[in-house]
């Protein structure tokens, strides 16, 4: 199983990139990272700048198809450069039109809003996103962690970095795997 994970070339919060790649890696599957440009992905610990990342491919040179589920990791910088990015926002919406499983942490939502795919849906992310959610039509809940079944495909959201352990639990569980 391939799991693509999305960044910008640069603002990625990186714990919200490690994180889940380790949980995914732990199953025995394949994270892939997919990015607006080849090379490298620059990643942040908040504001100051962290690793860099090799990028896999980048969004103009893969498809959806290639993969059964997708991850958004946050910090602001990175889902603001991703939703201003037209083949961003359609592999985002892609996922979603193939009713493939989705999770995304932080402020990641803001892709999906660009992408036109939270209306109806129950999120959660960081509270400063709250109104952006419910102005898409999305029904926003402060909680840890938030499954949503509504169709298209599952949809796993999360606040910040202190609620990965729920984020990457739930993400497993709704991709179909469990930590090896």
């Amino acid at each position: 199983m391939r799991i693509a994970f999305l960044t910008a070339p640069e603002g990625v919060e990186q714990v919200e990139l490690t994180s889940p790649w380790q949980a995914v890696a732990s199953t025995g599957e394949t994270p892939q990272l997919i990015s607006t440009r080849p090379g490298e992905v620059r990643a942040f610990d908040h504001l100051d700048k962290a690793e860099t990342f090799p990028v896999d491919s980048t969004v103009s040179d893969t498809s959806p198809e290639e993969f059964e589920a997708l991850v958004l990791p946050g910090g602001v910088a990175n889902p603001d450069a991703l939703r201003t990015d037209p083949a961003a926002v359609a592999f985002v919406r892609a996922f979603f039109e193939a009713d493939k499983p989705v999770a995304a942490i932080c402020h990641a939502p803001w892709t999906m809003i660009e992408a036109d795919v939270v209306r109806d849906r129950t999120l959660t992310s960081w509270p400063s996103l709250r109104t952006d959610l419910r102005n898409a039509g999305a029904t926003w809940v402060d909680e840890p962690v938030q499954v949503c079944h509504a169709a298209p495909g599952p949809l796993v959201t999360s606040r910040k970095p202190d609620d990965l352990p729920q984020f990457n639990e739930a993400m497993l569980r709704e991709f179909g795997r469990v930590a090896a």
